[in-house]
């Protein structure tokens, strides 16, 4: 089972050491990586940086200048009090941007079973119009929008503690490229609500299942066996990417949600058996301590290696009225 991982430095380019979306994230993931005992599988492949064509098909020409503008300059700036803008930016993050194109070309022609790419800004809360959330564009969107073009369904399944505004905004209308999310709620940005299920023809191909705090593998579990499994299937999808977001950790010092490290594979090995051509990109995850775990929690499920690691928590479960009602809603569009 080959599976490719796309890294390079220069995304740790975009660095700011006070803010929790810092160059430390990569190194503590890639050490972690490397320790692992199944590294040597692995494929590392170095990224190739997006077209501006192809970036203006996805994000507007205002967004695009902005940070094109700030990142020209030597100082580093804000475009808002979460989402900083270092020199070069403008490259760093088409590079990522790219990375991610890059790996779901690689998947989808069969040069890899399956990939991650290990990138950096992250890409979910970034809209059409906006940067934001730590995010300058959205690199799982700019991919799925791509892939999208060959008549292909893209499966996007987010398990951010975070609802990823951004990637629902893009592909809201569309019912080629299908969107799934479990966050904390009430929590930034304030999106991801059960009604909003897209629109025209999109209705029913955006699926979001806010958890109230404490929730855990129990009831992520259920969300995921009782309805975006299932929907998944009926779906078909040709390829599934993850936004990535260890910050639904327990540990996560931005959570609130409870799933463990070993919770991050298993979600790796449901869909596989849904669809195995799946691409992995970072979303968010700040306790340097268990990032780099989970990475290679899912990393060991995408290479076929079996690896468990020490990590238990006391969890909540209180979804039931949200099981129903989430089930009211998309069982309109879909058997559950």
């Amino acid at each position: 089972m080959t599976t490719s991982i796309i890294f390079t430095e220069e995304f740790n380019n975009h660095n700011n050491p006070g803010h929790p979306e810092n160059a430390a994230r990569l190194n503590t993931m890639m050490h972690d990586l490397k320790e692992a005992p199944f590294y040597n599988e692995l494929k590392i492949i170095k990224p190739e940086i997006l077209s501006e064509k192809i970036l203006s098909e996805v994000h507007s020409q205002r967004m695009i200048n902005q940070i094109k503008d700030i990142s020209s300059t030597d100082e580093s700036s804000w475009i808002d009090l979460d989402t900083y803008v270092c020199p070069k930016d403008y490259e760093t993050a088409r590079l990522a941007a790219g990375a991610v194109l890059q790996v779901c070309k690689q998947v989808l022609l069969g040069e890899a079973e399956n990939a991650y790419a290990l990138v950096r800004p992250p890409g979910h809360h970034a809209t059409r119009e906006r940067s934001m959330g730590f995010c300058l564009f959205n690199n799982t969107a700019i991919a799925a929008y791509e892939i999208a073009k060959q008549g292909k369904k893209i499966l996007i399944m987010d398990f951010d503690v975070h609802h990823g505004n951004g990637t629902q905004d893009v592909f809201y209308d569309r019912k080629d490229i299908m969107y799934q999310s479990f966050h904390l709620s009430p929590h930034y940005p304030g999106t991801g609500d059960i009604l909003e299920v897209g629109e025209g023809i999109g209705e029913g191909y955006t699926i979001n299942a806010p958890l109230s705090y404490g929730n855990g593998v129990k009831s992520t579990t259920k969300i995921l066996d009782e309805i975006f499994l299932p929907v998944a299937k009926q779906f078909k999808p040709d390829l599934i990417i993850f936004s990535a977001g260890y910050d639904s950790h327990h540990q996560d010092p931005l959570g609130g949600l409870r799933l463990t490290t070993n919770f991050y594979g298993n979600i790796i090995k449901k869909y596989q058996e849904v669809q195995p051509k799946i691409v992995c990109t970072l979303e968010g995850g700040y306790n340097l301590k268990w990032i780099g775990k989970c990475l290679v929690s899912q990393i060991a499920q995408l290479s076929g290696n079996s690896i468990k690691i020490k990590d238990t928590v006391k969890e909540d479960e209180n979804i039931r009225q949200t099981l129903v009602k989430i089930k009211d809603e998309i069982g309109k569009y879909w058997k559950i």
